[in-house]
């Protein structure tokens, strides 16, 4: 793919930078911010000409966009799950009614979602999930289970649930995608879980009996897995150049580091530091090339690969330029302080988890070896 910025995706450019130094503050909560991106279009920029998103933008000027959000320091998103993943994955399977219903809130910032796949014993492996969804007298589906790590459930209004509506299949078969509302006490728990980092952005969900409508059935019943390796296609694309401005920022701050404590004088600080460099080049140019493609084989795959371990490498480098002073913190300076990390030791502790979350490591080789090169599919239930 030739990709490349033209003088309308520069105009583009200007409009982004004017709006986004306006409009962009940081004491808003979170919701507001969605609200206020919706009611100026913002939302839904990649959703194309059905009517459910606001303006519309050519694949460049998403980029544009992107990339632009993420330099101006605008308050991190919170409906980005029913943007980015919901929204394309009802385009793709969602019926006339669901498009209908589900998108326009997500468009204007009204409803937050969230992401029912990992579970306890299965983390990465979707296959193994466990939870239950079994079939009311009224047509409706009750839900039985508990997920994980699920980002942004304190604050969601809906989840997409990936659960086993047969009891009797096995791995990948049986599973439905399920629409499911949050707002059901006694039915759903959302328990925050405390990180390394001290803040808890993922959560514990619990699902007791709770309610989801025969229509929030995305793709059919036992067709689950089909629509959740669709929706997983969709979670690396225009984001992913985002993703790369600031680690562009955290490498460049690390760089800054190097310099004032010294340990640029280290040849081997040195070649770690433009490996980082040289590697984050190559991750924006493999992230062009495959840009705009349907987000079938292994692209995905390669990619959280890519970012996930010079990620965590960042964080250990952060930490190596500091020396010393990147075990201590405010409160060792003054005891009265509260406890805190910087950036870079944020970066360090909350990177250990990249490796893992969004599909682990080994999962995302499992599927370029069997579904890009064609190898022996990995033996189940072998330890």
């Amino acid at each position: 793919m030739d990709f490349g910025f033209g003088d309308e995706d520069e105009a583009f450019r200007t409009e982004v930078r004017e709006w986004l130094t306006t409009h962009a503050d940081g004491s808003q909560d979170r919701r507001a911010w969605e609200r206020t991106l919706g009611k100026s279009g913002w939302i839904g920029l990649g959703w194309g000409e059905g009517g459910y998103g606001n303006r519309t933008a050519t694949l460049t000027q998403q980029v544009v966009w992107a990339e632009e959000y993420a330099r101006s320091g605008a308050p991190a998103r919170s409906g980005h799950i029913g943007e980015k993943l919901l929204a394309p994955t009802l385009l793709a399977h969602g019926s006339e009614e669901q498009k209908a219903r589900f998108l326009p809130p997500v468009a204007a910032g009204e409803e937050l979602w969230c992401q029912g796949y990992s579970e306890p014993g299965a983390g990465s492996d979707l296959a193994g999930v466990r939870t239950r969804a079994t079939r009311a007298e009224d047509g409706s589906y009750r839900i039985s289970g508990q997920k994980i790590w699920t980002s942004l459930a304190h604050e969601a209004d809906w989840c997409f649930v990936l659960a086993r509506t047969d009891p009797e299949s096995r791995r990948h078969h049986g599973l439905t995608f399920l629409l499911v509302p949050m707002d059901q006490p006694g039915r759903i728990e959302v328990r925050p879980i405390r990180q390394l980092t001290g803040t808890s952005e993922f959560n514990e969900v619990f699902f007791d009996g709770a309610h989801a409508r025969a229509e929030h059935v995305v793709g059919g019943e036992g067709q689950g897995w089909r629509v959740a390796m669709s929706l997983l296609g969709f979670e690396r694309g225009v984001s992913t150049l985002a993703q790369q401005v600031g680690f562009a920022q955290e490498l460049s701050e690390v760089v800054r580091t190097a310099v004032r404590t010294g340990a640029v004088a280290d040849p081997v600080v040195r070649a770690l530091l433009v490996r980082q460099w040289a590697e984050l080049r190559t991750m924006r140019w493999n992230a062009l090339r495959t840009l705009g493609s349907s987000g079938d084989g292994g692209a995905p795959s390669v990619a959280k690969l890519l970012w996930a371990g010079w990620h965590q490498r960042l964080g250990e480098l952060a930490m190596l330029v500091r020396g010393a002073e990147a075990t201590v913190g405010p409160r060792e300076w003054d005891p009265s302080a509260p406890y805190a990390l910087d950036a870079p030791q944020h970066l360090f502790l909350f990177s250990r988890a990249d490796t893992i979350y969004g599909g682990s490591d080994q999962i995302q080789r499992t599927i370029i070896a069997e579904r890009v090169l064609g190898l022996p599919r990995e033996p189940k239930g072998v330890v």
